[in-house]
């Protein structure tokens, strides 16, 4: 019974207060921020919430499943967005080629110039030492984060976009959709590099087995896609959890993240079956009323003393670094040919939106001892900050271009 008045006090505190806070706000506050924020002031303040019985067993268990959830859709997401042709798109459609070499432009500027800077001028700081594996592994892992776009969060932007904004909007989502991939890609090869030459000694069969299921979860998703395009609806329903608990638990006996396999999970589903799903409106339930547990249980896992004033200063450094890389790369190599610098801004202030999947990310590296406390909770910062910021830096910028 006590557990149970436990979960009921962390959801009236991480889900209803944040969202009637949401709503009082008119929404201009992204809801993924809210519950940080409350999380950050219970651990700066160190008000006793414990007495409550929070965090609770099942708040963390809920809150868990929810993200793994999350990063399922998010994979899932990757078939969400047709190619075609929106009529209110005043550019030109961009070729695969170029759409490719934009992504990545706007991901490797400001990972590597992220990285050098976190590697020379941040690193030597008190606090921000990397406790497990190299300098050089704790950078790229902080640069990782600056260079992310929150595709869960960005498609929320979106939706709340006018009809003249969105074809604008479901570019940069195609865009953000080669971050996500190239995040939880770049997240493994971190977390291998940070193991050295051990990552792979004392495997045993279980190890082998998880990456058999892995390679048999991809070989039955592209059979399937031909030889079994449209099944009865219930298959599809059924295939949901196997694939997602099968992801989770493959990536974590190979000693990568759960939330790594959920992923590639949900991107290998055949594309046929991911469009038959409710995929938006589950991620969204689930960002609503499940994820802020874990949101907020996040903020207070921060050390309050990390945020000093240097930390927080650090911060805003950080923002300014993610912020200025990301637009200057999208203006440096714009998806579409001929897009204005204005328009290129717009795209840029959308990609530099950090949400859910920084805060994941930020958690994962944090848990693996490949990030320091301070810089958890500075990465913690940037996210909110980012987040927050994102739909008023995009309509400054659209207006702007209108007033031009």
């Amino acid at each position: 019974m006590d557990q149970l008045l436990h979960f009921f006090a962390d959801v009236l505190l991480f889900v209803f207060i944040p969202s009637l806070l949401w709503r009082l706000s008119q929404k201009t506050i992204p809801i993924v921020v809210i519950p940080i924020l409350v999380g950050i002031v219970i651990a700066v303040t160190k008000y006793p919430v414990g007495t409550w019985g929070i965090p609770s067993q099942y708040g963390e268990d809920v809150g868990w499943i929810a993200v793994l959830v999350l990063a399922f859709t998010a994979g899932l997401d990757m078939w969400q967005f047709s190619d075609g042709v929106d009529p209110n798109q005043n550019f030109t459609a961009p070729s695969m080629g170029r759409l490719l070499g934009s992504a990545l432009v706007a991901l490797g500027v400001p990972f590597c110039i992220g990285s050098v800077l976190i590697y020379f001028y941040f690193l030597p700081l008190h606090g921000w030492e990397t406790p497990h594996g190299s300098s050089t592994i704790g950078a790229m892992s902080i640069g990782l984060c600056l260079a992310v776009s929150a595709l869960p969060v960005l498609i929320g932007v979106v939706r709340e976009l006018s009809p003249a904004e969105r074809p604008m909007g479901h570019l940069a989502l195609r865009l953000a959709i080669v971050d996500d991939a190239a995040l939880w890609i770049g997240l493994a090869c971190l977390q291998f590099a940070a193991e050295g030459p051990g990552a792979f000694h004392g495997w045993h069969i279980t190890q082998f087995i998880a990456v058999a299921v892995l390679g048999g979860l991809a070989l039955i998703s592209s059979t399937a896609a031909y030889r079994l395009p449209h099944p009865p609806l219930w298959v599809i329903w059924a295939a949901v959890p196997l694939w997602l608990a099968s992801g989770a638990w493959a990536s974590m006996q190979i000693g990568l993240h759960e939330l790594i396999g959920a992923y590639f999970a949900g991107a290998i589903m055949p594309p046929k079956w991911v469009r038959r799903l409710p995929v938006e409106r589950v991620g969204t339930f689930s960002l609503l009323w499940l994820a802020p547990m874990f949101f907020g249980h996040s903020g207070m896992h921060i050390n309050g003393e990390a945020l000093t004033w240097p930390s927080v200063i650090a911060s805003l450094l950080l923002v300014v670094i993610s912020i200025t890389t990301k637009m200057g790369a999208v203006v440096l190599y714009p998806p579409s040919p001929d897009m204005s610098r204005q328009q290129a801004l717009g795209m840029g202030a959308l990609l530099q939106c950090k949400g859910l999947m920084e805060i994941v990310a930020a958690t994962i590296l944090h848990n693996k001892g490949m990030i320091s406390e301070f810089a958890y909770a500075s990465l913690m910062v940037l996210a909110v900050t980012s987040t927050t910021l994102t739909g008023p830096m995009f309509r400054l910028v659209t207006r702007w271009r209108r007033l031009a």
